[in-house]
């Protein structure tokens, strides 16, 4: 008998965030695997079961969760902001495609999630208002010197860029390393925006330029969005300021 697994984006951490399709599907499992702090967000009912690891087990999280659907249960795996932007999805997927051949057998349904680069950009303005790009800057997965070929061939080609992971205790270098790379492709007055647990209590939101830009002000938390050489700040006096990225492009470098 097999059973249904559903891979969960709770957003990135604001109730209002979750979206009723998260909610429908939070509501229907039985047993629910996740790093814990995601899991401690969900109001769960007495006859539902909470499987907690470390956020670097996501692997062995997907085989469980699977093995447990293949026993006929309904399953969820949550994840914060979208599962399948550097997520839990993908992580799924790769299971089903080295675990045994029921695996692939299981209804398997993704609910996307709001994830931490829109809802920074929703804070601030418009900065995804054209072309841009997610890269996340943990080197567990995948070399360094892979993260900063991506970097400059982002930035050469006018990308906003959205950074992921940018600094962790274990990483404390990438992210200064990173801002220096794109120091040499773009110029000095591009906005930088480090936008720590948008939506949440302890949100930050902060503006900085490239010339300034501080890795110091970065935590796991973070997203950090760096323009591309269009993107505008506009000054409103005592309001925030604005920063978009205008819908057309001329390719040009100020």
């Amino acid at each position: 008998m097999s059973g249904r697994l559903t891979v969960i984006g709770l957003g990135p951490g604001n109730a209002d965030q979750v979206t009723p399709q998260a909610r429908q599907a939070v509501a229907e499992a039985a047993f629910f695997y996740g790093y814990k702090p995601y899991l401690d967000r969900l109001e769960l009912r007495p006859d539902q079961t909470r499987i907690a690891s470390d956020n670097r087990e996501e692997l062995a999280r997907s085989n469980e969760a699977l093995a447990k659907a293949a026993e006929g249960h309904s399953v969820a795996v949550v994840s914060g902001g979208d599962p399948g932007v550097f997520a839990m999805a993908a992580a799924v997927c790769e299971a089903i495609e080295a675990g045994p051949a029921e695996w692939r057998a299981i209804d398997l349904t993704v609910v996307p999630g709001v994830t931490a680069m829109l809802a920074v950009a929703a804070r601030i303005g418009a900065p995804l208002g054209h072309d841009f790009c997610a890269i996340s800057l943990s080197d567990n997965l995948k070399p360094w010197d892979l993260i900063e070929l991506r970097l400059l061939a982002a930035a050469g080609a006018g990308f906003v860029i959205a950074l992921y992971n940018p600094i962790s205790k274990a990483r404390p270098w990438q992210l200064g390393r990173a801002f220096e790379c794109l120091k040499a492709i773009l110029p000095g007055t591009t906005p930088v925006i480090f936008g720590r647990a948008a939506g949440r209590p302890d949100e930050r939101i902060e503006v900085s330029l490239l010339a300034d830009a501080d890795a110091e002000k970065a935590d796991m938390a973070t997203c950090i969005i760096i323009g591309s050489p269009e993107t505008r700040i506009i000054k409103r006096g005592e309001r925030p300021a604005l920063v978009y990225t205008p819908r057309s492009a001329t390719g040009s470098k100020k």
